[in-house]
């Protein structure tokens, strides 16, 4: 799978960006209740909420929404709409045009991304190994990191050579049909596999998707044998990506490693034992080494 946009079609299929509850479990503060719904702990905070909800309408379909709008796709009240909308812009982090009155997102919101990535312990010691991946390659090199049932790109080195320029820091994809996403997926227990999958919305993308459950499953079998996974026109049509997992001490992924190719630039032959080969490489010099117990 080569981390490039699609050309995108009115029927083509958007992947599902469903968020678990569950996930939100790990931020419980001690000595609070366990539920199973955060949401219903005295802890949660619903206007927080609610003034992300705002947020997240902007999902770049539109790069301005009316207050109509944001009410329509939060399924907030208009009042309740302009006080999060106001407060919003008042701390900088919605732009109000005062021609059309219609909001967008302001650059601010760019600092969380910059923050993370400079305090990110992984981009960190991935920068200078992807650099030189990407020098030897000629070829676009990422770094991934899985975020409920997708994969998120946090480090993108591009070349002369790249698909699709449209892909970058942040962009999101299904994890069961890229191949970062299932050599991160290879390293999770079965159960952890199982319960990503029934909350993904499994569709072919393409007329080369996998996407039935038993035959991602069956994948994550051999790529675990083999220690890297390969796809060829799954989300993107004419786009080859070879990945391998980024692990911790322990051998659970943390990220992934992929170089990204055209198919016209494609050589099978040559290309997947050689590029399978730099990427184990490449992500096991990332990879934290599992410590060996003193005796």
């Amino acid at each position: 799978m080569q981390h490039r946009l699609p050309i995108v079609s009115p029927a083509q299929p958007k992947p599902a960006r469903k968020r678990a509850a569950s996930g939100a479990t790990s931020g419980t503060a001690r000595g609070a209740p366990k539920v199973d719904d955060p949401s219903e702990s005295s802890l949660y905070v619903q206007s927080v909420e609610k003034a992300m909800k705002v947020l997240t309408a902007f999902d770049g379909s539109k790069r301005q929404l009316s207050l109509s709008e944001i009410a329509a796709l939060t399924g907030f009240d208009m009042s309740a709409t302009q006080r999060f909308t106001f407060t919003l812009a008042a701390l900088g982090y919605l732009l109000k045009d005062p021609d059309s009155r219609k909001y967008e997102l302001s650059p601010k919101l760019v600092d969380f991304t910059y923050h993370y990535l400079i305090s990110n312990e992984l981009v960190s010691r991935a920068t200078p190994y992807l650099q030189q991946l990407g020098s030897e390659t000629e070829e676009a090199t990422n770094l991934t990191v899985l975020d409920d049932t997708d994969i998120v790109f946090v480090l993108r080195i591009v070349s002369r050579n790249v698909f699709n320029a449209h892909v970058i820091t942040g962009s999101r994809l299904p994890a069961y049909c890229t191949a970062p996403g299932l050599a991160i997926l290879a390293t999770l227990q079965d159960g952890e596999v199982d319960d990503i999958l029934s909350r993904t919305n499994l569709v072919a993308f393409t007329s080369s998707t996998v996407y039935q459950p038993r035959k991602i499953k069956e994948r994550l079998t051999q790529i675990r044998k083999q220690g890297y996974a390969h796809t060829e026109d799954e989300y993107f049509v004419a786009d080859i990506s070879t990945a391998a997992a980024v692990t911790n001490a322990h051998g659970r992924g943390i990220g992934a490693v992929n170089i990204a190719v055209a198919r016209s630039r494609w050589q099978a032959d040559r290309d997947e034992k050689r590029f399978a080969d730099l990427v184990i490489s490449t992500a096991s010099a990332i990879s934290t080494r599992r410590r060996v117990e003193q005796v």
